[in-house]
């Protein structure tokens, strides 16, 4: 069943930055320049008299880290449309892969994580774990979470009850022929994830991982399909996939004698694969069927946003279905006698109470991960970046941020005799040293050596930016113009406060 995804901005192992110092409004820039008597700042232009973020040269904003609250900064009335605050968050939220889950449940992962602290840079994803790894089909790895061994214990409960009633003479062997049900059934959903994973890697969307655990099945999928018509396709091939399999085992079944094992194993495959296929077909979010049904409506309507909406909304009137039909629909087709009524009616609505929270939570994430893909492109490196002032790497701390202060930048990048940027100091450690040791500490001593991955074009926006700095964890980037001239630095702070804003925007 597909799920919602977006994306993130994970949090880092390092200790997180102090408050972000105030940052200036954003226009033509001054010419970058190297003098070290008296360098002009790259990026944005000083803030004015009437900025809230203008600091003249008598305040020092590096002195005391103010509170998200205090600081003029981030006090959102006072700023532009482009300036943004620093609600606490977690980070995680951000960013979950699109989830294809077979079997009678999706997997909803929750959105959390992180200690909800604001400032700590975006941090490179750990290789995906969640049990234990089976295997690497078309180099995507295969975990089995230590839930499946739960549902596994359970499915040879249940099942091996009912060979005690079919096929008597097996005694305690039973108990083996329902734990190889258990397994050839999740080999079974294997094969739908697999085919959301094939049909991904075709369509160029990297796959992080498929997971097997209680209710089914998951595929992480990096990203949505460009198009609706790729995106009902790869909703499509798990059901089909499901629907070929008990196909399959129907056919076989055809020659074997129905009350000996080989038949009960096949009958059991063939039904358990057909209602993975129905169920998925549902057309509700986040079933695949609501996916196709987001498909089907992004493609009339040309809005993705519109299809995903209409999707969602069936989704939780599916849920609602679920949890009041589901156990009527099971004791209806019981014998309706008294001793029936019990625990297995208990159970019934057990289990439909939780495949209906599934569901409802899983429209809902869809709902949101929609919602913050749409305001994705709002973050633009430009907008973000704040002014920096070149430093020779002899400078001492308490001189450099004179003259930062002096040019209303917020930044500082340390540059060798020809001007070329070789470090950046960072934020955090500028906080750290006290006032009266800063005329003898050189801003080197400071500074975070500037690699590849820290120089990141002022171009770039939305997923991609996320996806630069995901993949080269840092607290401060230099933000570089295509001809390689220095716009200023960006710190991952003020990305991870535009990211929440984004967040709590109203479509």
């Amino acid at each position: 069943m597909p799920g919602a995804d977006a994306p993130a901005v994970p949090p880092s192992d390092e200790p997180p930055a102090q408050a972000a110092p105030a940052r200036s409004e954003h226009g033509e820039r001054a010419p970058h320049g190297t003098a070290p008597g008296a360098p002009t700042p790259a990026g944005p232009p000083p803030p004015g008299p009437e900025t809230p973020g203008g600091n003249g040269g008598g305040t020092d904003p590096w002195s005391k880290p103010p509170a998200p609250d205090e600081h003029p900064a981030h006090r959102p009335e006072e700023h532009s449309s482009e300036e943004h605050s620093s609600e606490e968050h977690r980070p995680e939220e951000h960013r979950r892969p699109a989830h294809h889950a077979a079997g009678p449940r999706h997997r909803t992962e929750a959105h959390t994580g992180g200690d909800g602290s604001p400032g700590r840079p975006p941090q490179r994803r750990p290789e995906p774990g969640g049990g234990l790894l089976m295997g690497r089909p078309f180099g995507v790895p295969v975990y089995v979470a230590p839930s499946w061994f739960l549902v596994a214990a359970l499915i040879t409960w249940v099942f091996g009850g009912q060979l005690d009633r079919v096929l008597p003479e097996l005694g305690a062997a039973r108990y083996l022929v329902s734990l190889f049900f258990a397994v050839a059934f999740y080999a079974s959903v294997l094969v739908h994830e697999l085919a959301h994973t094939v049909a991904a890697l075709r369509f160029k969307l990297p796959v992080r991982r498929i997971q097997l655990q209680f209710f089914g099945g998951v595929s992480e999928i990096e990203k949505e399909a460009e198009t609706p018509g790729r995106e009902f396709v790869l909703a499509f091939v798990g059901p089909l996939l499901s629907l070929v399999l008990a196909g399959v085992f129907y056919a076989a079944l055809l020659p074997v004698e129905p009350d000996s094992v080989p038949g009960v194993l096949l009958a059991g495959l063939m039904v358990s694969n057909l209602i993975v296929a129905v169920f998925n077909l549902l057309p509700g979010l986040p079933l695949d069927g609501g996916r196709m049904l987001r498909a089907v409506v992004w493609k009339i309507t040309g809005k993705p946003m519109s299809g995903t909406v209409a999707a969602a909304w069936v989704g939780r009137a599916l849920a609602i279905a679920v949890l009041v039909g589901l156990p009527l629909l099971t004791q209806s087709l019981g014998s309706g006698a008294a001793d029936d009524v019990g625990m297995d009616t208990v159970m019934d609505a057990l289990l439909a109470a939780i495949l209906a929270a599934i569901i409802w939570t899983g429209a809902g994430n869809s709902l949101r991960m929609a919602r913050l893909r749409e305001h994705l492109p709002e973050l633009r490196a430009r907008a973000l970046t704040r002014r920096a002032v070149p430093v020779p790497a002899d400078t001492p701390l308490s001189e450099a941020l004179r003259r930062a202060n002096a040019s209303g930048a917020r930044a500082l990048v340390v540059v060798d005799t020809e001007g070329r940027p070789v470090s950046l100091v960072r934020e955090a450690a500028i906080v750290g040293v006290p006032e009266h040791r800063r005329p003898w500490v050189p801003v080197s001593t400071l500074a975070q050596d500037l690699t590849d991955g820290m120089r990141v074009s002022a171009e770039l926006s939305g997923e991609e930016l996320l996806d630069a700095l995901r993949a080269n964890p840092a607290t401060e980037y230099l933000v570089v113009e295509d001809t390689g001239e220095i716009y200023g630095v960006l710190s991952a702070a003020d990305v991870e406060r535009a990211f929440v804003k984004a967040m709590a925007r109203p479509s």
